[in-house]
């Protein structure tokens, strides 16, 4: 059993959203700026676009899950997690499973008929945490180039 280091989830908003920076390059290391992250936050929060973070026993901030919530045909009303990263120091201590928790919880409250996620083919410790959670894998994810 994974004992759970969180000592506080909270949703960031948009001043402190640059707080987030280096947990979220762990899982998108193709962003290299603490202001243009926060800038391209900023845009999908126009779009629904949530950023929840967990922090540790010391404060720090360790995790993290940005999500929105959508309607579509297929799924209905639910919430997508865009992206989940913990920092390597940090994996292993039930961090990203409180938040997947906070989620669950956000999407009942929100009248959700669920939570959806992609992840990347290679990613199988997350792979693994998503089974865990209660996460099923009903179809692949197709992307096209243009």
């Amino acid at each position: 059993m994974t004992t759970t280091f969180t000592r506080t989830i909270a949703e960031l908003d948009g001043g402190d959203t640059a707080l987030a920076f280096d947990v979220m390059r762990e899982l998108r290391p193709h962003l290299t700026d603490a202001d243009e992250f926060a800038e391209l936050v900023r845009a999908q929060r126009r779009e629904g676009y949530r950023l929840v973070v967990a922090f540790d026993e010391m404060d720090r901030l360790v995790s993290l899950a940005g999500f929105r919530h959508m309607t579509n045909l297929y799924a209905g009303p639910h919430l997508y997690i865009d992206d989940l990263s913990t920092l390597p120091s940090a994996r292993g201590q039930g961090h990203a499973s409180a938040l997947l928790r906070w989620v669950d919880d956000e999407a009942r409250r929100l009248g959700c008929a669920g939570v959806h996620l992609d992840s990347g083919t290679p990613r199988h410790d997350a792979h693994r945490l998503y089974l865990a959670s209660g996460f099923v894998i009903p179809a692949f994810h197709f992307a096209k180039s243009l």
